[in-house]
Parts: structure tokens; sequence; C-alpha cells
């Protein structure tokens, strides 16, 4: 007998179905979020959980010398950064004083937030605004550090700059960042490296250039002279007849090759690139010379043809790595 309102008013309504015990529904279909907290036991969503931050990576230059940078170098640097406070061991309390839980989100350093919705209880989960996520208040704080934990020390580093490196390449000394949260490791330190100028040399990749000037008569006679290397000085043959723009190459005089873990494989060259130097201001005797030699080779004067290894095209064909 339907002697319940409520199950005569869902028997008019479904019929058996809706006093029926075997389906699950008696009492009525249930509400849809019973039916996903069934299935899915409630659903959570999560906005701002803290997580424990990894420390700060900071940077710093420095700058070597050009011959450093090509035969590597230790240096000792300076550097200022947060580190834990020395004072207070990073808990921010005074002297005599210890962080308490925070009453707020009880040291969980979240707080949660649940909302009925449609598709059932939403549980939002964000960083507890009382302790910024530590889980810990400070009522005393530290001088030193004011509270924070942290203070700014300045600490002597020392650095291995790799054979072959360039300007504006880094150094990484991982680890010598700022601290993390506990547990949580440190930050990195980047060195970035800048190179003085060479008064003589100048670096094209792995290749060390210089540019060298000599007289007409080691030109045209050939010549063996002494030039300035990283190496310090070495022979160098100018063959007779050498022209202006010429390219000699020292095989073996220029940079390390720097490979990707730090170590180095076989080195660059020292590309001489000749000028002939023209006199301007010739003594008697040398005047009398160069007019005896003038009249020997004569006067005409032809043009260098376009497809000629001329001085252009040489300086053409280095620049663009070929011989």
């Amino acid at each position: 007998m339907l002697n319940d309102d409520q199950q005569r008013a869902r028997y008019d309504r479904f019929g058996h179905s809706g006093i029926d015990d075997s389906f699950g529904f008696a009492g009525g279909f249930p509400d849809i979020e019973d039916i996903f907290a069934d299935f899915f036991g409630g659903f959570r969503t999560t906005r701002g959980r803290t997580r424990r931050r990894r420390g700060r990576d900071i940077q710093h230059s420095l700058t070597i010398d050009f011959e450093e940078a090509v035969f590597g170098v230790e240096k000792e640097i300076e550097v200022t950064r947060q580190e834990v406070c020395p004072v207070c061991s990073g808990s921010g309390a005074g002297t005599g004083h210890l962080p308490r839980r925070c009453p707020e989100c009880n040291g969980a350093g979240e707080v949660q937030q649940v909302r009925q919705t449609l598709l059932g209880s939403m549980i939002y989960t964000n960083t507890c605004p009382r302790c910024q996520g530590r889980g810990e208040v400070v009522d005393t704080p530290c001088r030193h550090c004011m509270g924070s934990g942290r203070a700014r020390v300045t600490r002597r580093l020392k650095v291995n700059i790799p054979p072959g490196i360039d300007d504006g390449m880094q150094v990484l000394l991982a680890g010598e960042g700022e601290p993390g949260d506990p547990g949580v490791r440190g930050g990195d330190l980047y060195v970035n490296v800048k190179v003085r100028p060479h008064p003589y040399f100048r670096r094209r990749n792995h290749d060390i250039v210089l540019e060298l000037p000599i007289n007409v008569a080691q030109a045209a006679l050939g010549d063996r002279i002494q030039v300035p290397t990283v190496e310090g000085e070495q022979e160098l043959i100018i063959p007779a007849g050498t022209q202006s723009g010429k390219v000699l190459r020292m095989r073996g005089l220029g940079v390390p090759r720097l490979r990707r873990d730090g170590s180095s494989s076989g080195r660059g060259d020292q590309i001489v690139v000749i000028e002939v130097a023209i006199p301007t201001n010739l003594t008697e005797a040398q005047r009398r010379i160069f007019e005896e030699l003038g009249q020997t080779l004569g006067r005409k004067v032809t043009p260098q043809k376009a497809e000629d290894k001329g001085l252009l095209n040489r300086v053409l064909d280095w620049l663009s790595g070929a011989e």
C-alpha cells in the first residue's frame, strides 16, 4: 500500500520504478551531484598550491685577456648573493624566539575551501594568506634579516675558464646561486665572460688573424721573418713575389676547439694577411735605387682581370673561408 505521501507522489510520477529499490533509486532519482560523488568521489581543484621553490639563479661578469681565453685560466671572483641568515639560521625569528605554527592553515602552508556545484563538491586549495605558504609565522622577527630568513653575503669563488672560450660565452657554476627552500637545490651561478681586444690579434672562429706589413724588398725577394703568435715569436717564410692581401697559414697556432663538456679538441690556425708597405719618405740613395728599378720594370700599366686572383678576390676568398 502506498501509505507514505512521498511514495504515492513518486508512484504517480514515475510508476513502479519510483518505489523500486532494485536499482538503487528508492526514494526517487538521486541528485546529479550524488551520482558524480558516487562514481568519482567528489572533485578537487588546486589553485596556487604551494611548492617548494628552487634557489634563484644569479649572474656575474668577468673580463679576461685574449691569451687567457685561448689557453684557459683560473680566476677568483667576488659574488654577492642571498644566503640563509647566519643569525636566525633561516627561521626569521629573533634571538630567543621561535616561529610558531600558523593558526590559519595549521602548518600546512595552504588553505582549502569547499564549494558545492552541479558537478559535486569542488575543493579549492590556495596558498595560506597569513604565512605565505611557509606554515609558520614569526611574532618577533630577526633584526639581521628583518624576518625574511635570508641575508646578503659576499663570497669569493674560484672559476675555471676553459681553453678556447669566446667573448660572450658563459661558464656555469652549479649550485652557487641563491639557496632554495629546505630540501630543494640551490640556484646556479652563470659567469658571463668578456674578452679584452688584443693589440695585434683578432679571432675568427678558431683561427687567429694577424695583419702583417712587409717592405717591398721582402715582398719581391722573399724572406724568413719572426712574427708574433700566442706561443711567442715563430718563423714565417715569405715567398718571393708576395703581393698585398696574400694569406699565409701557420698551422696549429690558433684557438683550441671547445667541446660542450668544456674539454678541447685540436686547435685552429694563425692566419697572416700580408700587406706590402710602400715607403713614403725615401733617402736619396733609396730614391736612386727605385728610379733604376723603375727604368728596368717599365711604365706600362695593365688592369687586373676579374677572373684572376687579384687582391680583391683573395680577400673575398679569405673572408668566405676559401683558400
